[in-house]
């Protein structure tokens, strides 16, 4: 109980600043830019094709591809955060010498 209740110190400090991090800027990351490079991958395969340019429509599927990717990879790296603070939370050393446990409880708790 003890470690607990040091943990909720620790964590007291930081937690306004982590759930702005975990409930504001992720989403807007996971949402906002994948919705902006489609968007945008969209309006140049739009221009290649009114253009009626093979090279051009070529070049925008090439460009809307790359930019399909990396909006899958944005979108799934917020979780990819999340699964390497509870990897690492849960093979950190008991007595916590990293802060890893602290840090992951924190976490967890801006979620909430």
């Amino acid at each position: 109980m003890n470690g607990l209740m040091l943990i909720a110190d620790m964590c007291k400090d930081i937690l306004p600043i982590v759930k702005v991090i975990r409930n504001g800027v992720f989403p807007l990351i996971q949402m906002g830019i994948p919705i902006v490079l489609l968007l945008l991958g969209t309006i140049d395969l739009g221009k290649a094709v009114l253009s009626s340019e093979d090279k051009e429509v070529k070049a925008a599927q090439s460009r809307l591809i790359k930019r399909i990717l990396y909006a899958v990879v944005i979108f799934f790296m917020t979780t990819i955060v999340s699964l390497v603070f509870n990897i690492v939370a849960n093979y950190s050393d008991s007595d916590d010498v990293t802060g890893a446990k602290s840090w992951a409880t924190c976490w967890k708790r801006a979620a909430e």
